[in-house]
């Protein structure tokens, strides 16, 4: 029980994680890091968390381990997680690849001026992979409600970065307005099809003429393969 302190492939800007919401992730992806522990036990609110001191003047990444914003999830366990959330002075990520759900929380006018957030979503990629997004929503429907969303700052998360094609992929991710696109590599050996070095290379300075750009530690080894 608790927040933990952010450390591994986490974000280096996040201080700390905390999940109320724990189990099996209906999004179910074929490279979910959680799968690392074998089958989850079905999805729950765990109610011991709703009394964690979360402190204050931390950046913490809620549903780290689940999206707490998947079709699956009842409204009362994400209402009793914000209602949390906003007893405490920080700041907070919360990332869905359903950020229709997502966004329809936040915009709320009451919660607006209770919480300071960062709303992010993945876009591995704008090609669709089946077997490996499984269950999430297509990354155009996710840019595509991002873009109706301009209330909250956006980040986006490109990992693990997926082959792609670059100009409708830089306009995928566009049409999210991010302030800051996170880059990551697979960092579970799980046999994607990664897009070659150059074609990274070429993205990230594609993004750079209209948002920052931060590099997780394991695209290196991605980069590290440049002759």
């Amino acid at each position: 029980m608790g927040i933990n302190k952010s450390n591994g492939n986490m974000y280096d800007f996040v201080t700390h994680t905390w999940n109320a919401i724990k189990g099996a992730c209906y999004h179910d992806c074929s490279y979910c890091y959680m799968k690392r522990w074998g089958k989850q036990n079905p999805v729950r609110l765990d109610q011991k968390e709703l009394k964690t001191d979360l402190g204050n003047n931390n950046f913490i990444f809620v549903g780290s381990s689940c999206d707490m914003w998947s079709e699956d999830i009842p409204d009362e366990w994400i209402s009793l997680t914000l209602e949390h959330c906003v007893r405490f002075d920080n700041r907070y990520l919360f990332q869905s690849k359903n950020p229709g759900r997502m966004n329809t929380y936040l915009r709320l006018a009451t919660l607006r001026e209770q919480i300071d957030c960062v709303v992010c979503t993945t876009i591995e990629t704008n090609r669709v992979y089946p077997k490996i997004m499984n269950n999430s929503p297509l990354p155009k429907t996710r840019a595509g409600f991002m873009q109706l969303d301009s209330i909250m700052p956006h980040y986006v998360t490109i990992e693990p970065i997926l082959d792609f094609d670059i100009d409708p992929m830089v306009d995928l991710i566009k049409r999210c307005n991010p302030e800051q696109v996170n880059i990551g590599a697979d960092s579970g050996n799980n046999g994607l099809p990664e897009p070659p070095i150059d074609k990274v290379l070429e993205l990230i300075e594609r993004l750079k003429d209209f948002t920052s750009i931060y590099e997780k530690k394991n695209l290196n080894r991605l980069l590290s393969t440049k002759g």
